[in-house]
């Protein structure tokens, strides 16, 4: 895993605009040693991406007829973590919107499921963002079927990786 980490790191660069500070923090966090390694890596790297420590946040991964939502928020009130969530959320939106999958990728260091799809029916999918007081949530929709089974996919995988129990 570490070698994926260090392998990882000029592709995280390169897509954080190439900040040196950036690229020489996602290698200082990927030292998978001590309890639960690969977790702990993941979420250092999750912090790096998104922009928040998630162990001071709360995560939910909702299946929606649908599509799904996620839901990132503070646990305390942080206005400027709020404010970084509500701007990783639309980029997110962005990204995926476009096709663009790369960012949960680099997280969790694999292919993701259900985003092939996802990038293969971008057109047929929809992405808003909504503010909430200590973070936001990103809503995924579709009508078509396919597009639905691949959202779902994608938000099991995030709850299982991020241990986040459904809801």
């Amino acid at each position: 895993m570490r070698q994926l980490a260090l392998l990882a790191t000029p592709l995280v660069a390169l897509s954080m605009r190439g900040t040196p500070a950036f690229a020489q923090r996602m290698h200082m966090g990927s030292d998978t040693s001590g309890h639960d390694s690969a977790f702990a890596a993941r979420q250092a790297r999750g912090k790096m991406v998104m922009g928040v420590d998630q162990s001071t946040s709360t995560h939910h991964f909702v299946d929606l007829p649908n599509g799904g939502r996620i839901t990132l928020v503070r646990d305390s009130d942080d206005a400027a973590g709020a404010a970084r969530i509500q701007h990783h959320l639309r980029e997110i939106a962005a990204a995926f919107s476009s096709g663009d999958f790369s960012s949960p990728m680099l997280v969790h260091m694999k292919d993701v499921p259900g985003t092939r799809v996802m990038a293969e029916k971008k057109a047929l999918i929809h992405y808003s963002t909504r503010a909430l007081d200590r973070g936001g949530e990103l809503t995924i929709q579709s009508s078509d079927p396919d597009a639905v089974r691949a959202i779902h996919e994608f938000l099991a995988f995030q709850r299982t990786e991020h241990h986040v129990p459904p809801t």
